[in-house]
């Protein structure tokens, strides 16, 4: 069995708009992307390593452990092997207490491309190719998040054209979740049941051509 790795936030979580509910593996976009692929008689198993509010180098001030960069190297250690990793984060870097730019949010997801590229793993087995996936634009928040993400939508502006410049740079595959799915009306961030199901049919033909290079 062949493993991809999948590092991201609650929208890959799963995390139900506006509650503190959860969707049910299948129903998420990883556990989605894992049942397309299968069905063609493959064997590749989804690793979610998915934690709400993780930011791609920034400190949440009020939770500990949730700067992706710290032990990322060791995530790819424990992991390995792997067939492919990808990453879909940046919205966090957009919470009322950081002041970071689009353009820096991208810089944190190159920091956590290299730091991917330099993890010790064991001989013979080696670092996979890299999937960056932009989170669809950030509508005015809504609801419970409404004061955390406030100002966000502004923020978040340019992020996707920032992340493709990031992901011709480091030589990574990229896809703009944004061009298939929208953020839920509900909260203005997080992904309805659709939008999951959607965004693993979009991205399966991408991530299908990656496995087979």
């Amino acid at each position: 069995m062949k493993q991809i790795l999948v590092y991201g936030d609650s929208l890959s979580w799963g995390i139900i708009p506006d509650t503190r509910q959860r969707f049910e593996f299948h129903q998420r976009w990883p556990g989605q992307l894992e049942l397309l692929i299968n069905q063609t008689g493959a064997s590749i198993r989804v690793i979610e390593d998915c934690l709400n509010g993780r930011r791609t180098v920034l400190d949440d001030p009020f939770k500990p452990g949730r700067n992706a960069a710290a032990g990322l190297q060791q995530r790819i250690e424990i992991n390995s092997p792997l067939e492919l990793i990808i990453i879909m984060l940046g919205n966090n870097d957009f919470q009322s207490p950081h002041m970071f730019t689009a353009t820096e949010a991208a810089q944190g997801v190159a920091t956590l491309v290299q730091t991917i590229r330099q993890a010790p793993v064991e001989p013979g087995m080696q670092i996979p190719p890299i999937l960056l996936l932009c989170p669809p634009p950030i509508i005015r928040p809504k609801g419970v998040i409404a004061e955390k993400f406030r100002g966000a939508e502004t923020k978040w502006s340019g992020l996707s054209q920032a992340l493709k410049k990031i992901a011709a740079d480091t030589q990574c595959d990229f896809f703009d979740t944004g061009s298939v799915i929208s953020a839920s009306k509900v909260d203005g961030i997080h992904l309805d049941l659709e939008q999951h199901q959607q965004l693993a049919v979009s991205i399966h033909p991408i991530v299908e051509d990656i496995l087979k290079r």
